[in-house]
């Protein structure tokens, strides 16, 4: 191991902890606003029971706005609101406030297209069968499409892990602030192949078990 890698050993297990601070922050939001948020786009869209063509225009909108925002961008655009939700605006836990803003609507559009993908047959006959809105929601699509869930928000994951790389650019912290600090600004190549294996790595555990998980729940 180089003189390089042995210095910053102990700057990268302290970018690691930052990074899997950032997601799940980012993941948690993602998942519990956004799963929600999801859910609301398919039940207020045509031909759904709670069809209402202006609460679907309105969600759908929003969802697709903040999508269309490259995340670096989104990370400038929210300076000040991250400033005055945790009182910086670099570090990790600032850097995961524009990543939950990411996170919700990509997750909420991950979980919409996996809904929309339970048989319609299933959800009439629990209709037919009196079950309200809520059971139906509970009981019935998200049981329905727990495989189809896991790997949208292993999707979800993985995708923040590379954001969460950017949010290095500008002083987020984590693994992307250590590859650019040290392999890019001191041109420290090992450093940078170090923390880009370490990045791919991560990719292939959380994919991984991801595709496990939901192999284990597809009752398909």
């Amino acid at each position: 191991m180089s003189d390089n890698l042995l210095a910053i050993l102990p700057e990268l297990w302290t970018a690691i902890g930052q990074t899997a601070l950032m997601l799940a922050i980012a993941v948690g939001s993602g998942a519990l606003l956004g799963g929600p948020l999801g859910v609301l786009v398919l039940l207020t869209s045509p031909g759904q029971s709670l069809a209402h063509p202006l609460s679907h225009s309105v969600l759908n909108g929003v969802v697709n706005a903040v999508r269309s925002f490259p995340f670096i961008i989104l990370l400038v655009a929210l300076v000040p609101f991250t400033r005055a939700v945790v009182g910086s605006s670099i570090g990790p836990v600032a850097a995961a406030v524009p990543l939950s803003f990411a996170a919700i609507p990509y997750f909420a559009r991950l979980v919409e297209q996996t809904l929309r993908e339970v048989p319609r047959g299933v959800v009439e006959a629990a209709h037919a069968m009196g079950a309200s809105e809520w059971q139906i929601v509970w009981r019935v699509l998200l049981v329905e499409a727990r495989s189809g869930l896991v790997l949208a928000l292993t999707v979800l994951t993985v995708s923040l892990l590379s954001y969460s790389a950017v949010a290095g650019v500008v002083g987020g912290g984590g693994i992307g602030d250590l590859a650019i600090r040290y392999g890019y600004y001191r041109f420290q190549t090992d450093v940078m192949v170090l923390t880009v294996a370490l990045l791919v790595t991560l990719v292939q555990l959380i994919q991984f078990t991801g595709n496990r998980l939901a192999a284990r729940l597809d009752k398909r």
